[in-house]
């Protein structure tokens, strides 16, 4: 015990203990039963980016990583409008749309409780993939990719 110094106890890899992966586990288990609404309903990822990008992230950060073509639409949109579909229960709603709601409301839960920092983007027309992300506790981004249809 008596090398335990200041200076040793900087250069220990840092280990997420598996708490980490336990949430992600979680949120992965959630998602093949979800389907985000739109003129064709569709699954919803688990997408990580490794890059530590300063918050907020830029679109020209979006580029680079993701390598989208020069001249996409990209914005970024409030955080709510990506929830606004899946958590509002509407009047009309049988007990089965009720039960997805919740499981939205409950991946929301999730999310929120482990990323930090949200932003929202659009990316395309028509096709647009539509993207959910926040900073994980390394600093690094995380969340939610889907895909919009909209005619």
């Amino acid at each position: 015990m008596g090398n335990i110094k200041k200076e040793n106890l900087e250069n220990i890899p840092q280990s997420t203990s598996g708490i980490e992966t336990q949430w992600q586990t979680e949120i992965t288990t959630l998602l093949p039963n979800l389907l985000y609404p739109s003129e064709s309903d569709e699954p919803l990822e688990w997408i990580k980016i490794p890059q530590p990008y300063i918050f907020p992230l830029k679109i020209s950060d979006l580029m680079e990583y993701f390598s989208f073509p020069e001249g996409i639409l990209i914005e970024e949109i409030l955080v709510e409008n990506f929830w606004l579909p899946v958590v509002t229960i509407e009047d009309w709603y049988e007990e089965e749309e009720k039960q997805h709601v919740e499981q939205f409301l409950h991946l929301k839960s999730l999310v929120e409780s482990q990323l930090k920092n949200f932003q929202a983007f659009r990316v395309g027309q028509t096709e647009i993939d539509l993207y959910l992300l926040g900073q994980t506790a390394n600093e690094t981004w995380a969340g939610l990719k889907t895909k919009l249809i909209e005619t």
